[in-house]
């Protein structure tokens, strides 16, 4: 039996450098110039193993969801639903400041200014953050369920909040906001939480 022809390029390092592009300028900002110089590659490679710009952004998208997995387990991990809260926004203040990625969030900085051609974009970024809000909704389900959370507090409305919190201090670090601005944020947010909620943790 003939064998393919393998492929040329190392896969998940081509994803990190289109994510970065995809980080930096949004998804219509980064050009295809842009995408297969960052990769390494030329057009050809790029629509054979993407199919297209869009697949290559939710190829990008999906090894992101990778790399903040484990950082999801952790925030979940924690002991009360203050905790939880605690861990994922302070989190956030520290990873949309880290040197070592660009600013803000790739969640929400893929999607800004999407023109023409590019409607299904927001979507696709919103459905990945959705599933953030759903991953602490069920959480906060469980902290209700086992009286951390008092009986009217709302799971799916916190997790929402959650959710809005973290996308506003993506756009503040991508305007240039520095991480002590993004943890003032958290704390000032972590004030709405019921006052039922379990203890608060050590400040970040």
């Amino acid at each position: 039996m003939a064998m393919g022809r393998p492929r040329a390029f190392c896969t998940d390092k081509a994803l990190d450098e289109a994510m970065e592009v995809f980080w930096r300028h949004g998804y219509d900002g980064a050009t295809l110039a842009m995408l297969t110089k960052a990769m390494g590659i030329k057009p050809p490679s790029l629509y054979a193993a993407f199919g297209s710009k869009e697949g290559l952004l939710k190829a990008a998208l999906d090894r992101y969801a990778e790399r903040r997995s484990a950082h999801m387990r952790y925030v979940l991990d924690g002991a009360t639903a203050r905790d939880v809260a605690e861990r994922f926004l302070s989190s956030i203040a520290e990873s949309h400041t880290d040197p070592a990625n660009p600013p803000g969030c790739l969640l929400v900085q893929g999607g800004l200014a999407c023109g023409a051609g590019s409607e299904n974009i927001p979507f696709e970024l919103a459905a990945r953050r959705a599933q953030t809000e759903t991953e602490l909704r069920e959480r906060f389900v469980r902290a209700r369920d086992e009286g951390d959370l008092p009986m009217e507090g709302d799971p799916a409305a916190l997790a929402r909040f959650l959710s809005t919190v973290a996308s506003g201090m993506g756009v503040l670090a991508s305007s240039g906001a520095d991480r002590e601005a993004l943890r003032e944020v958290a704390r000032v947010s972590l004030g709405a939480f019921p006052s039922g909620c379990g203890p608060v943790g050590a400040p970040a």
